[in-house]
């Protein structure tokens, strides 16, 4: 397996610590640690400009971002983290892990690219092809798309990061994976005349959710419910104008580390994420659960029947349908 080098994990600044794989020792008892399933660079800055607002108002935290999902998932589980940014339904089965979901941050918005040389679905039939992690979104898609088109990969490559990936189309060391929005804009700005996006999926199914242990929001009810609420806040701003998130990030020094080139993209990724439906309006609901479970057990993540798969099992809503009420969305 290929992860992303512990080069893309950045520092914020106060009250977050980002670190690979290991944690720095507990916290506070009233500060959450808080697992991030990706690092911390545009694609996720509005969910530290979440936290930020949050902590102004009460929830102390600390960050710790890693560069593969399951290990976030797992900190959680562990007791090393309260709370956790990933997508947590397949362990959340498989283990009984006493885990519900809070709000549906952002949805499966991706786009399968490939080499020229492959024309269609058809031509990957037992070809490598390569996600971002075992068990992740993409690899849903893969598999769901790979179902739909009768044909099964070959050897399956994780490289985490969907710029890691164009890196790797860019430099020929792979021929096709699955890229969000602006990195599959950024292959074709680049490489168009080498690479052309296949046809992909057009279910809305969550991609990072925002979720708890158990215990913790029972005991921390109000501080579950401010930080969901300041999340719900800033998705409803942010589907009215996009812009925010840069105002944001500027006004609190965030990102302030990374070169000018790359800061400059966040205006652009978070008009376009919105516009293209990354970003959960209204941070899910039965609904989009619903969705999910239909996604998930077609991509093989979860076991189903869907009829059988039961919202509470998987979610606590209550703080989020608090929250819309609060804010009137």
């Amino acid at each position: 397996m290929i992860v992303r080098s512990s080069a893309f994990v950045r520092l914020l600044g106060a009250g977050m610590v980002a670190g690979a794989l290991a944690w720095a020792g507990p916290a506070a008892a009233q500060t959450a640690q808080v697992a991030l399933g990706d690092t911390v660079s545009v694609e996720t800055l509005a969910m530290v400009v979440a936290l930020e607002r949050a902590k102004e108002k009460g929830f102390d935290y600390k960050l710790t971002s890693f560069a593969k999902e399951d290990l976030a998932i797992q900190a959680v589980i562990g007791g090393q983290a309260e709370v956790g940014i990933a997508t947590p339904y397949a362990v959340m089965q498989k283990t009984k892990a006493p885990l519900r979901g809070l709000m549906q941050l952002t949805q499966l918005v991706f786009f399968p690219v490939a080499d020229k040389s492959i024309k269609t679905w058809k031509d990957l039939d037992g070809q490598p092809f390569t996600f971002h992690a075992r068990g992740s979104g993409t690899e849903a898609i893969g598999n769901i798309l790979a179902k739909r088109n009768n044909i099964s990969f070959g050897q399956r490559n994780y490289i985490a990061g969907s710029e890691n990936r164009i890196v790797a189309m860019l430099n020929g060391q792979i021929k096709a994976t699955i890229v969000d929005l602006a990195n599959k804009n950024l292959l074709m700005e680049k490489g168009g005349d080498k690479f052309h996006v296949l046809p992909k999926l057009d279910q809305a199914a969550s991609d990072e959710i925002l979720f708890a242990r158990t215990d913790y929001i029972e005991k921390n009810a109000a501080k579950v419910d401010l930080l969901v609420e300041e999340f719900a806040r800033l998705w409803t701003e942010m589907a009215k104008n996009p812009g925010i998130v840069e105002q944001e990030r500027a006004k609190r020094g965030l990102l302030k580390d990374q070169p000018k080139e790359v800061v400059d993209k966040v205006p652009g990724f978070y008009a376009q994420g919105v516009k293209e439906g990354v970003f959960s309006p209204q941070g899910g609901g039965a609904a989009a659960v619903k969705t999910d479970f239909e996604f998930y057990v077609e991509a093989g993540q979860l076991q189903g029947p869907v009829e059988a798969l039961k919202l509470e099992d998987f979610w606590n809503l209550g703080p989020l349908d608090r929250a819309r009420k609060k804010i009137g969305s």
